[in-house]
């Protein structure tokens, strides 16, 4: 018996403008099939990992979340989502976007990294993947998710509220949630202690579920957050 050996990223459109529904179909065409996988969403993608995780495809072994939410994550904004359809994205400063999402671990590399990922994605699809995470809400799937579920909170996140997590937790009933000193963008500041935790959940996963997991079982990551 092996662990979870390799990993494949599902990138989304950068010049589409696609809702969660159709971003969840490009997500399922890319899994693979006869074999145990793992899945990881990462901050926007998290409500689509949630809803794959309520209907899995076979082979789904466990949900691995990272620095996301269920529902819209500042909800006092939900009424205006409308707005952000207009909102001028490249105008705001790459500083104010880094104090965000990468606060006091802000390093000019990882700077200019967030600034290359932010310029990959046309300005309407930034507009309405914004929009889009202000309106989500998949709440009434989380009683339905019955793999082991981890997730992975940044203690330092200026984006996301701790309550999105525990949310989340408190709804699933194979969920635990694990803390880790860093930003929202936690798997970028903090990929060695990430890598470790995950590790180890997959590990479990593997013992718990008697998952006899072969040469090529796979790792899936959501981590398209833009």
């Amino acid at each position: 018996m092996t662990s979870f050996s390799s990993v494949t990223v599902v990138s989304y459109p950068p010049d589409k403008i696609l809702g969660h529904v159709a971003l969840e179909a490009i997500a399922r065409s890319e899994f693979p099939k006869n074999v145990p996988f793992l899945l990881v969403g990462e901050s926007f993608s998290g409500p689509i990992a949630l809803s794959i995780a309520a209907d899995p495809p076979p082979g789904f072994a466990g949900l691995i979340l990272s620095a996301t939410f269920a529902k819209s994550p500042v909800s006092v904004l939900k009424p205006f989502a409308s707005l952000f359809n207009y909102a001028p994205v490249r105008a705001v400063p790459i500083s104010v976007l880094a104090w965000f999402l990468l606060g006091g671990w802000t390093t000019p590399r990882l700077k200019t990294a967030l600034l290359v990922a932010l310029n990959l994605v046309a300005e309407p699809v930034l507009r309405a993947r914004a929009a889009a995470s202000l309106r989500v809400d998949v709440t009434a799937f989380l009683d339905r998710i019955s793999v082991p579920v981890l997730y992975l909170q940044a203690t330092q996140d200026r984006l996301i509220s701790r309550s999105a997590g525990q949310h989340i937790v408190s709804a699933v009933s194979k969920a635990r949630l694990v803390k880790i000193s860093a930003p929202h963008l936690l798997l970028q500041v903090a990929p060695e202690a990430c890598a470790r935790i995950v590790s180890d959940f997959a590990q479990t996963v593997v013992t718990e579920s008697h998952i006899r997991v072969e040469r090529g079982a796979s790792g899936f990551a959501l981590k398209q957050i833009f």
